[in-house]
């Protein structure tokens, strides 16, 4: 039970430190660019430019009908973090109205405006939870799909980018769609967590000398696979090691020296979950 509450918790905080960025990315990069990045954000930066609306109100209130749908449709413990999110960034939005750091230049805006945006909304879906608008549409459609978030959000963004080139220029409208572009770019980086993380991928001959290698050079487990090489039709072995960027190089260096006849292969990993890397290293013993 504790564990579960210190997960709930955690859950919430990410929301809010999500949520925050969001709004920031609002107030410092998009509304002073003039960009409708899509989303409740795109659409009261419209009505802003129109008839000076209020970006905070405008969102609070568009917010509460679509939060009752998202509350129906996804359940009330998502309900409760996009409450809390839907409350959070027009807050931030109206603390933060008056900000003097601001980017008005729409390149650097829908670079860095995109990039913040899709750093929050990343943190606030790996809380499961949404800031509301929009972003509670991508997600609904994310559920009925099986599409990732960052393409919900991407489809959902567009549709309202486009409708806003009748308020704005064209070339305006271009650097808003690129803005989401990096944004839903940026939350699947986020949500992946993607570091320099590697798989390696060794074929040898030499299992034991391999094996041993490993485990005094960098410390490190390995998964065995027998295999028969499609050429030579001799036994072989493919062993697979997940290690650390820095641990790769010396790995390729002693595989280099020690075995150079052995088949390898260095792959990106996104995402590491197990001993060594989400959780302790060593049975028993905390690092």
């Amino acid at each position: 039970m504790k564990q579960q509450h210190r997960t709930v918790i955690k859950e919430y905080v990410l929301v809010l430190i999500g949520a925050t960025l969001v709004a920031l990315s609002y107030n410092v990069f998009l509304l002073p660019s003039k960009l409708a990045a899509g989303g409740i954000s795109g659409i009261s930066t419209v009505l802003y430019e129109l008839f000076g609306f209020s970006p905070a109100m405008t969102q609070f209130v568009i917010n509460i009908p679509i939060f009752i749908i998202g509350w129906l449709v996804l359940g009330k413990d998502f309900g409760g973090k996009t409450l809390l999110g839907t409350f959070w960034v027009p807050f931030i939005i109206g603390l933060t109205a008056n900000t003097p750091i601001t980017i008005t230049n729409p390149v650097l805006g829908a670079i860095y405006g995109g990039i913040v945006l899709g750093i929050g909304l990343g943190i606030v879906y790996i809380g499961k939870g949404s800031t509301g608008g929009t972003a509670s549409i991508a997600q609904i459609l994310k559920k009925f799909t099986g599409k990732s978030s960052g393409y919900t959000q991407l489809i959902v963004d567009g549709v309202v980018v486009l409708s806003s080139i009748f308020v704005f220029s064209l070339e305006l409208t271009l650097f808003a769609l690129m803005a989401i572009y990096i944004s839903s770019k940026t939350i699947d980086f986020v949500q992946l967590r993607t570091s320099a993380t590697k798989l390696i991928v060794i074929i040898t001959e030499e299992e034991e000398k391999v094996q041993e290698l490993i485990r005094t050079g960098i410390d490190r487990g390995l998964t065995k696979v027998r295999s028969v090489g499609g050429y030579s039709n001799m036994d072989k072995t493919l062993i697979l090691c997940v290690a650390e960027q820095q641990e790769a190089v010396k790995l390729k260096g002693m595989l280099q020296q020690e075995i150079p006849t052995s088949f390898v292969i260095f792959l990106n990993a996104s995402e590491i979950l197990g001993r060594g890397f989400s959780i302790d290293k060593y049975y028993g013993q905390k690092l």
